[in-house]
Order: C-alpha cells, then sequence, then structure tokens
C-alpha cells in the first residue's frame, strides 16, 4: 500500500461525487474510503455501491468507513474503523481475513501496535494539521511516522489536513499514504491534485 489515499467529503450530490472521485482516480489516486457521516442509511448504500463500481472500473481497492455490514453486503475491499468504532480485533473476526483492515491510531503509538496485534492492515495516525473538514485535536507528533515505520511491520497512513506541501516531509519520514479529502475534491482541478500527491511519492 502506497500513495494517495482519497477519503469521500460528506456530499449528497452522488453525481458531483462520483466525477470528482473519477478524476481523482485519473489523477493516481491509490484507495478510496467511502465516509459520510450524515447520509441515511439508503443514500448510503446508493453511494457505496456506485463508488464500488466505479472502484472496480479503475482496479482500485474501495473501503468503507466504519459500516462493517454495508462492507460485506457489497464485497468492498475492506473498512476503516476509528477509535469509537467496533474493535479491530471484532472487526477482523468479522470479515475474515481477505480483507482490508484499517485503523484509526490518531497520536498513540501504542493503539498502533495493539491495532496491529489485533489485525489491523493498515494503522493511520493523524490529525498532523488543522483540517477544512473534520474537527479534531492537532496533536500528532510528526516523528510518530520514523517510530512507526521502524516499530510496526504494517503500512502507515497520514491524515489530517493534509495538502502537497505540508504532506511532503512526512512522506519523507516513511509514511506509505497520505488520506486527503479536501485537498482533492475542492481542488479546482481533482486529477491534477492528486497527480502532484502521488508525484510525491515517486520522489521518494
Amino acid at each position: 500500500m502506497k500513495g494517495l489515499y482519497i477519503v469521500t467529503p460528506d456530499w449528497d450530490d452522488t453525481d458531483k461525487l462520483l466525477q470528482v472521485t473519477e478524476q481523482a482516480l485519473q489523477g493516481g489516486a491509490a484507495l478510496l474510503q467511502y465516509r459520510h457521516k450524515t447520509a441515511d442509511a439508503v443514500q448510503r448504500r446508493q453511494q457505496a455501491e456506485a463508488l464500488l463500481k466505479l472502484c472496480r472500473r479503475y482496479q482500485r481497492p474501495f473501503i468503507v468507513n466504519d459500516y462493517v455490514e454495508l462492507c460485506m453486503e457489497l464485497g468492498a475491499d475492506g473498512i476503516h474503523v476509528g477509535g469509537t468504532d467496533a474493535s479491530v480485533a471484532e472487526v477482523r473476526a468479522m470479515v475474515g481475513a481477505d480483507k482490508i483492515v484499517g485503523a484509526s491510531c490518531y497520536g498513540d503509538l501504542e493503539l498502533a501496535h495493539a491495532a496491529y496485534r489485533d489485525g489491523a492492515s493498515y494503522v493511520a495516525f493523524g490529525g498532523f494539521y488543522p483540517s477544512r473538514v473534520k474537527k479534531y485535536p492537532v496533536t500528532t507528533p510528526p516523528d510518530i511516522v520514523t517510530r512507526a515505520k521502524a516499530q510496526i511491520a504494517a503500512p502507515n497512513v497520514v491524515i489530517g489536513g493534509m495538502t502537497q506541501e505540508n504532506a511532503a516531509p512526512l512522506i519523507a519520514a516513511g509514511a506509505d499514504m497520505v488520506a486527503a479529502i479536501s485537498s482533492v475534491y475542492l481542488a479546482d482541478d481533482p486529477a491534477a491534485a492528486a497527480r502532484s500527491f502521488v508525484t510525491l511519492f515517486e520522489n521518494r
């Protein structure tokens, strides 16, 4: 796992969501997570189904945030769980060995160790910088990337206010993936924005 990890914003406009997501995939995004915190069950399923089809066309993994049953019903590639969701061990037991299971570890290296022991496919750290989309404490120390790289065999993802400029030092420190929302979805040219992230990994 390496490169740009795009995470969807809370958009109710499914056509716009698909259009911008496709542009990001064309720009080289390596992975897509569907995250919509305010959608109802009907909208969530409709959007997830449409995004899954899009990811299949571009042969990129499709991850569902939080909703394990939806992940399983759709045959998505994986699930991402946060600190208030079901535990990594519980989710791994539910989805089996073949699915991707990602875990939010915030700025806590011990949490990342535990997630990896419990079956996480990757560990995500952040927020590192203020976000235009999500509200959280910006308390994650940048050196956690280097420490995680040395101590944990799973790939690590950095998230939180990521731009092409401020992601660069984290990639240089060993970040395997950069998760971005607004820097891609709110960009004037989402494909170009995605490509500029991808270039950072090519130059590492």
